[in-house]
């Protein structure tokens, strides 16, 4: 299935996670739907469609302060430092001179109220653009964000200063805290520029994969070998590499031979070979030998790109915890500025405390209160959890996915291809009538058109001596068998039941107008870990189920060596998705399977799960994707990726809550000026992001 064209933008002035949520409300409230925001990069896509157009969404995001340019879909800008940083560091050079005069004497030229303006005044027109417009227009929007409440603290000190040097009749040293306007908005810029740069790891993933696609190769062209850009390759091209070389498109082996490492792709450490007629996927880095390609996907196309874009959606797509803090987030503003007045009011009136304490502790309340760390509390771990899962061959299509995972409590998996190595060893092809080079070429012909891992073994065995015949009206039906003509002769391959012969001692029949030709014997091993994560699963308390549209011997040998707690056999697609329907009623089951005849059950499970050489309609129809085919042992990390994911998100919330509970009351009672009530709201959003982190160095297997 083709991906739906977006628009991608640039967004200006987000400064914290309660500016997407301001965003997201706005856009949802004028019906733009299909859209996704990436706070990491500061970037907004949306999908293309006849009711949105650039210039709407530009406007929209205008409207409520921030700033939105289109950019190119590949287009990417890499930059030493922010602009927030940049912001952060002029700030900075005249805070500085306003805090050293703290520890200076009153007659040094630094504490002259007028020397004070100067150096505040530019800090503070850093914080109207930065936080002001902002402010200002989510209010007028009826969405107040976090600027707001930056915004107003920082604002009631400057000109709460500024009466003092130019109305008061009293000294203005009384009334001066020039010192608490700068310092606020220098240690929030500060708080946002580590919160950038820290959420950038949280997508490191990403940018790692993006790397791959950096290099120069060797092409064949019609006289010579010339290098080309990795941009420049075309589907088709014949393209050489030899050991320490990393392959940046899915290919066909022509020549050579070579061992190849996978495991940035799959997480799996071991080499495997790859000879003539196999196929690499993009990011193979080749170990030992030298390989002679045909570039099959190319661009977007391939598995890389593939996984690039499944990573970042998936990162976009919010589980339902991460709707608690939004909740709170939404109303976080509204409560906190009514907490800030009645601190004035409580202090000033009931507590006879004078108007400049009463003052300084509302605004210590608008300044420690933070939204943001409610915010950042989910989106930063399930980056983290998505990017990591990315790492150990597992790709998952959204947040709302790897939260679900921990709540399994039951696995079924398809037996062929699935649990099984999908490579059949064909005992044996038993021709009851016809010429036999004939019969092998139709075999081979009807199999070619199917995706069925023993159709593609057959097709394997039967390559070198047959020929490809012009079948015509192929039909293949889901979990039976494929039909066909040739020469006005209707022929039928598959299963028992689509054939309608009946012999425990064959597994595939051919008929020709309903009369047997043909039968062939196949077999196939278990994947090497196939006991062992069977075993574990059950251990932790996960019931483990074997379904299979395979003859009930097959099914009942695997048993005896797995030990599944219930099997199933010699089901149809149909019979399989009613299973699995009826299961997920009593215990939410994931269904793990590769072809398209589980698609159906894939899509109707609790999570489907697919192998990375599943057919495209059982990928489309899954949530999580095993990118290493070998063996099904990610399942155990996926699992406990999942706990430690969510483990953290509990964690983040928990931290947020306490922290706005225990920190708007002491700035409340005038335990905190408003600088140190600045420092402390920059650091608790640090604490959210770093604990996020963690999840990079937790044991996860």
């Amino acid at each position: 299935m083709p991906s739906k064209k977006k628009y991608i933008f640039k967004l200006e002035g987000m400064s914290c996670s309660n500016c997407v949520l301001s965003i997201e409300k706005h856009l949802q409230k004028n019906k733009i739907i299909d859209f996704n925001i990436d706070f990491a990069n500061s970037e907004l896509s949306v999908t293309k469609n006849k009711n949105v157009t650039r210039n709407k969404i530009i406007n929209l995001i205008t409207k409520i302060g921030f700033k939105a340019t289109p950019v190119l879909i590949n287009e990417t800008k890499k930059k030493l430092i922010s602009k927030i940083e940049v912001l952060f560091l002029v700030s900075l050079i005249f805070t500085l001179p306003l805090l050293a005069h703290m520890f200076l004497s009153h007659k040094h030229f630094l504490s002259e109220p007028k020397v004070q303006l100067f150096l505040c005044l530019p800090v503070f027109l850093i914080g109207v653009y930065q936080f002001g417009f902002s402010a200002i227009r989510s209010i007028l929007n009826r969405l107040p964000n976090m600027d707001v409440l930056i915004f107003l603290g920082s604002s009631s000190a400057f000109f709460y200063s500024l009466y003092g040097c130019f109305f008061s009749n009293h000294s203005p040293k009384e009334f001066l805290f020039f010192e608490t306007c700068a310092t606020i908005i220098t240690l929030v810029l500060l708080g946002n520029s580590i919160e950038k740069r820290s959420i950038k790891k949280t997508t490191s993933s990403i940018e790692k994969l993006k790397k791959l696609n950096k290099t120069i190769v060797k092409r064949l062209t019609k006289n010579d070998i010339e290098k080309v850009h990795f941009n420049q390759i075309q589907l088709g091209d014949i393209l050489f590499f030899s050991s320490g070389e990393r392959i940046i498109f899915d290919g066909l082996v022509l020549e050579g031979q070579a061992e190849i490492d996978t495991s940035f792709i799959t997480g799996e450490s071991l080499t495997s070979s790859v000879k003539v007629g196999d196929l690499v996927t993009a990011g193979s880095i080749i170990v030992n030998g030298n390989l002679k390609l045909k570039s099959e996907k190319v661009g977007e196309e391939t598995t890389i790109s593939k996984v690039i874009k499944l990573v970042k959606d998936a990162q976009n797509k919010k589980p339902k915890i991460q709707r608690i803090g939004d909740r709170v987030s939404n109303y976080f503003v509204q409560f906190v500025i009514i907490i800030s007045i009645l601190t004035y009011i409580t202090n000033f009136y009931f507590f006879e405390i004078d108007k400049l304490q009463s003052f300084l502790r509302s605004i210590a309340v608008l300044v420690i209160s933070c939204p943001c760390a409610m915010g950042l509390a989910t989106p930063t771990a399930i980056m983290v959890g998505i990017g990591r899962a990315a790492k150990n061959g597992i790709l998952i299509k959204g947040g709302d996915t790897l939260e679900k995972v921990c709540q399994i409590k039951k696995i079924i998996f398809d037996k062929t291809g699935t649990i099984t190595t999908g490579n059949f060893k064909i005992n044996k092809i038993d021709i009851k009538d016809g010429n036999h080079q004939h019969i092998n070429s139709i075999i081979y012909s009807l199999e070619s058109h199917s995706s069925h891992p023993i159709a593609k073994s057959i097709c394997t065995h039967l390559k070198s001596n047959s020929k490809l015949l012009n079948i015509e009206n192929i039909e293949e039906t889901k979990g039976m068998g494929i039909s066909g003509y040739y020469d006005k002769i209707k022929y039928k391959i598959g299963s028992s039941r689509l054939t309608k012969i009946h012999n425990n001692n064959y597994d595939i029949f051919l008929t020709a107008n309903d009369k047997l030709i043909a039968s062939i014997s196949a077999q196939d091993e278990l994947k090497s870990d196939v006991i062992e994560i069977v075993n574990d699963l059950k251990k932790i308390g996960i019931r483990c189920s074997l379904l299979s549209g395979d003859k009930k011997e097959k099914c009942v040998f695997v048993n005896k060596q797995v030990h599944f707690n219930e099997i199933f056999y010699e089901k149809l697609p149909e019979e399989k998705l009613e299973i699995v329907e009826q299961s997920n009623k009593n215990l939410k089951t994931a269904m793990i399977g590769d072809g398209i005849n589980d698609s159906p059950a894939l899509s109707q499970s609790f999570i489907g799960i697919s192998i990375s050489n599943a057919a495209n309609i059982a990928v489309d129809a899954s949530d999580i994707i095993l990118l290493n085919k070998n063996n099904i042992g990610s399942l155990k990390t996926l699992i406990n990726i999942s706990n430690k994911t969510l483990e953290t998100i509990k964690q983040n919330l928990f931290w947020a809550f306490s922290y706005n509970i225990i920190a708007i009351p002491i700035a409340a009672m005038g335990l905190l000026n408003p600088m140190w009530a600045a420092f402390f709201m920059a650091f608790s959003d640090i604490v959210v992001v770093g604990n996020s982190l963690r999840l990079n160095l937790k044991k996860i297997n």
